[in-house]
């Protein structure tokens, strides 16, 4: 009787810790970043649509890189897109510092789009390597393990953004801005300016030297066998595999859902709050620990999913998890009080394990087309560039059907988790085939 094989081998255990250190440090970036929407919006006295631009360029980021980042991965190494994610990463980061003396949005739009395009290939590397680092049978589960710590990162990134921005920056509500004279504007918007970049710095400057003790290190080689560069063909041949072609589809919708319930948390808990007498700033830092709650539960339930799979198939858990997301989100819409901002706080422990599981549902048995296939899974997180703009719009309307508009634009998450329930129902039907085929083999 063989035995089973280990998640991660001690020969790969250093690489393993190092590379799962790179989901931390993107989950970082994506959690400081949604709250900057609405701090934006302040700032620069815009609209909720203007403000969700920041979502646009910094998704934008990963769907533009996502296939150059494969095509140089497949020519060189994992490692060496990992380097080159981590300097593009520190890079839109210390350009911050240019951005907020010009006094304009458009400098940090230019940013955050470098610096996802750095997400884009730490993403597209990161990833498939986690998958090749051991047994093919525990791919599934070691990358669910590695994506665990990415809430980790969400989780200090939502803490940082609330405790060294948005408390930090000017009390002046949206009504109270816009009354402002220019001159009094402009010294309050670069005042908030200055507050809002400093954490962007330090972190640029951690990814620095994240860098150079990947670059020191000794990495596995495996996954870096064929340097070709068919791609045509390759993308032909993963396309007609359903698995890979409807989880591509499922992935997009999934990053719109997760970005459209982690954005705009803060405009639905301010709202609820408001309604009570507190004022708009005091309801946005209470919004942002609630979602700070949210991504707790995240993180836990992230765990708790990676050892549900020890008995239960990444399809069937898929399904079920999307069912209860869609009840959750369908109270979010419903309730107009804090029993929708609990709802939406649930929402968090059902989104869990849904990335990291249709990710290695859709690249099972791709072998080295799994480079291009992660491309393709990452051009799908375009879905959290535009649908949060889409919701946005929704959210400017102010009142719809008798209900407010935050409420009824959470409709399009609701329509993404349908996706992912129909997506993981297939998913597990075709792991019971595949079963009753070998058993009859």
């Amino acid at each position: 009787m063989n035995p089973k094989p280990k998640l991660v081998s001690r020969a790969v255990l250093v690489p393993f810790i190092l590379v799962t250190s790179l989901f931390f440090a993107w989950g970082f970036a994506n959690d400081i970043t949604n709250p900057m929407v609405k701090a934006f919006s302040k700032i620069f006295r815009m609209s909720t649509t203007d403000g969700a631009l920041v979502q646009l360029a910094f998704y934008g980021g990963y769907f533009a890189m996502a296939f150059p980042a494969a095509l140089f991965i497949r020519k060189f190494s994992y490692k060496s897109g990992i380097l080159v994610g981590l300097a593009l990463y520190a890079c839109g980061a210390l350009m911050f510092i240019p951005a907020s003396k010009t006094g304009l949005y458009f400098p940090f739009l230019i940013a955050y789009f470098i610096l996802t395009c750095g997400l884009s290939f730490l993403e597209t590397s990161s990833n498939p390597y986690i998958l090749s680092m051991g047994d093919e049978s525990t791919a599934t589960r070691r990358l669910n393990l590695s994506q665990a710590f990415n809430p980790i990162g969400s989780l200090l990134g939502m803490f940082c953004a609330m405790q060294f921005i948005q408390a930090r920056m000017s009390p002046l509500d949206t009504a109270e801005r816009a009354q402002l004279s220019d001159a009094e504007f402009e010294a309050v918007k670069a005042a908030d300016l200055n507050v809002l970049i400093t954490p962007y710095v330090i972190v640029g400057l951690v990814i620095l030297a994240l860098f150079f003790l990947i670059f020191f290190t000794k990495m596995p080689k495996n996954g870096d066998k064929d340097h070709s560069m068919n791609l045509g063909r390759v993308l032909k041949r993963i396309w007609a595999i359903p698995r890979y072609r409807e989880g591509v589809i499922a992935q997009f919708f999934y990053v719109g859902a997760q970005i459209m319930c982690w954005t705009f948390i803060i405009q639905y808990g301010t709202r609820v709050f408001t309604q009570t007498g507190m004022e708009e700033q005091a309801a946005e830092v209470l919004s942002q620990r609630y979602n700070i709650v949210a991504m707790a539960i995240f993180c836990v339930s992230r765990f708790i999913c990676t050892f549900l799979m020890k008995y239960f198939s990444p399809g069937a858990l898929l399904m079920t998890f999307a069912i209860a997301g869609s009840a959750l989100t369908a109270g979010v819409i419903g309730f107009q009080n804090i029993n929708g901002m609990y709802c939406l706080v649930g929402v968090s422990a059902c989104m869990s394990l849904m990335f990291p599981t249709i990710y290695g549902i859709a690249l099972e048995g791709l072998g080295d087309d799994a480079k291009f296939g992660a491309a393709g899974l990452i051009m799908a997180i375009l879905g959290g560039s535009i649908m949060p703009p889409a919701q946005a719009a929704i959210i400017d309307q102010g009142t719809l059907f008798g209900l407010p508009a935050v409420n009824v634009s959470f409709i399009l998450p609701l329509i993404c988790f349908l996706v992912i329930i129909v997506y993981g129902y297939r998913s597990h039907t075709i792991h019971h085939r595949d079963r009753r085929t070998t058993a009859k083999a």
